[in-house]
């Protein structure tokens, strides 16, 4: 099955259009090895949303456990969207927008971050103003999320706290999208394996290149199974709870971002691996007990293919 961690902006029904369906929609723009990276991101619907108000009780999926500071209501309704929100990171002829749900609002208000009034109304690129924070927190106070002023941010601010879940994840696909087409994962593997032409020392290479290859999938599988709230997705968690909440953490740091990111450069990794076991295996076949006259003809080869 293909899957998908983010692309142009999140793209959620209407919910008042459709309350029961809520499936995640992806463009799929570009076709590579990423798409294949978190499962739950592909075409598919979750269970629906209960009727009525949700109760933000200390377990449950949509809360955080902010509730001992007295910042967070009752939500009417996660999935409604609270803006749009035009991306910084896009060059002038092409802006894209993203729609930022009320769920997303509680996570930027929830630990990790708990952003204050005037960070989050930069992170939604809300224009300046006297009264701002004020009209900020009534606008939060409409939907059940309770944001008291002179609050102070709870971790420290870097570049990805200006993004908002959407661009994100936008930006992370595009990191593995240049990841899989771009990295030159041959290159590296036969400028790497020149020094171990030797024949008994190519079979000691390819154990430990095996070796290095099952960690890293044992790795990646792990963060594929992450099952942060994203979007307007609940997934249900499949990991132990304390690996699922330390996952969870760093997702919510990064919005969605760093472990697509970490995915993304894990493949080149493996193609990188991948390459040089085909060097290994062509090497061991052929060169056998090699002079080192032969051993260097052999480098040669490998320099002129290459280039």
């Amino acid at each position: 099955a293909a899957h998908h961690w983010g692309l142009t902006g999140w793209i959620p029904f209407n919910a008042k259009r459709n309350p029961v369906s809520r499936s995640f929609f992806v463009e799929r723009k570009f076709t590579c090895h990423f798409l294949f990276i978190f499962p739950f991101y592909e075409i598919r619907d979750f269970p629906p949303p209960p009727a009525g108000p949700i109760s933000l009780t200390k377990n449950s999926a949509l809360s955080l456990p902010c509730q001992k500071d007295g910042l967070i209501g009752v939500v009417i309704n996660p999935n409604e969207v609270f803006c749009s929100v035009p991306g910084r990171l896009s060059l002038l002829s092409s802006t894209s927008k993203y729609k930022v749900t009320v769920a997303e609002v509680q996570r930027r208000l929830s630990p990790p971050e708990c952003l204050n009034a005037s960070l989050l109304g930069g992170v939604l690129r809300r224009a300046k103003s006297k009264n701002g924070g004020r009209s900020l927190r009534e606008k939060l106070d409409k939907i059940g999320l309770n944001l008291p002023a002179g609050r102070r941010k709870a971790a420290n601010v870097t570049l990805l706290t200006s993004l908002v879940e959407g661009e994100a994840v936008h930006l992370a696909r595009d990191f593995g999208y240049v990841c899989e087409t771009e990295f030159p994962s041959k290159a590296v593997a036969e400028y790497l394996t020149r020094p171990h032409m030797g024949r008994n020392e190519m079979a000691n290479r390819k154990n430990m290149l095996l070796a290095a290859k099952q960690i890293c999938k044992e790795f990646t599988d792990l963060l594929t199974q992450d099952r942060t709230p994203l979007g307007n997705t609940r997934p249900s968690p499949i990991l132990d709870p304390g690996i699922q909440g330390c996952l969870t953490h760093f997702s919510l740091i990064t919005h969605g971002f760093g472990s697509a990111a970490i995915c993304a450069a894990m493949t080149s990794v493996q193609n990188y691996l991948n390459e040089a076991l085909k060097i290994a295996d062509k090497t061991y076949m052929n060169a056998g007990d090699q002079s080192p006259a032969e051993t260097n003809k052999t480098i040669d080869k490998m320099d002129k293919h290459r280039k």
